[in-house]
């Protein structure tokens, strides 16, 4: 009996931390775009923890930098509000796949979680996320019907997980995405080919 106790817990255990998984790379559903017309200029995961120790090159960062400050001075020299996309992970399963799979980064409470120095100050505005889909917990929703966006550039990272994600979840919602290559980095460059034909399958523009 003690032993069938042990197996159904250690089963239900089991069970929570794949959902927790599962709902790390789930795409959100929403309330579809309507008569938004603006754009936005989104920045994802530019957190000291993930810039400052994650699986980038020195060169591929400097490539990287460039081209999101490029971007961000492009978009507040035509009124074009940036967005910040910031990770923590809070939720109790998803917490869990982050100490075990992640190395504990980005979970809330920890070090690292604010904009990594050569991006603090550039966005108008923040948004936590919990995980890789940035509009999973309707904020971002609410910020962008508020801003009259209706069209998304986006930059940052990473380009398999979060950035990947979120565009497709605005696409769900019938925004219009555009993803700034030279402005995303990716820790696996070689799942980076077949990421962006997914994408495209949606009608992500990539540039």
């Amino acid at each position: 009996m003690i032993g069938a106790i042990f197996g159904l817990a250690l089963l239900g255990v089991a069970i929570w931390f794949v959902n927790g998984i599962r709902r790390i790379g789930a795409v959100s559903a929403g309330a579809p775009v309507m008569g938004q017309t603006g754009t936005a200029l989104v920045l994802i995961d530019l957190q000291s923890v993930f810039w400052d120790a994650g699986p980038y090159s020195e060169e591929a960062k400097a490539g990287a930098q460039t081209q999101i400050m490029a971007e961000v001075e492009a978009a507040k020299s035509n009124n074009i509000p940036v967005i910040a996309l910031r990770q923590e992970w809070s939720i109790p399963s998803t917490k869990a796949v982050a100490k075990l799979l992640m190395k504990g980064q980005g979970i809330e409470g920890t070090a690292g979680l604010e904009m990594a120095e050569p991006f603090k100050g550039a966005a108008d505005h923040v948004v936590v996320k919990r995980v890789q889909d940035g509009f999973e917990t309707k904020e971002l929703d609410r910020l962008l019907k508020q801003l009259d966006v209706g069209a998304l550039r986006i930059v940052g990272l990473d380009t398999n997980y979060c950035v990947a994600k979120t565009a497709l979840a605005a696409r769900q919602r019938g925004y219009e995405v555009e993803i700034i290559k030279r402005g995303t980095l990716a820790g696996d460059p070689e799942a980076v080919e077949k990421t962006h034909l997914k994408l495209q399958k949606e009608h992500v523009l990539l540039r």
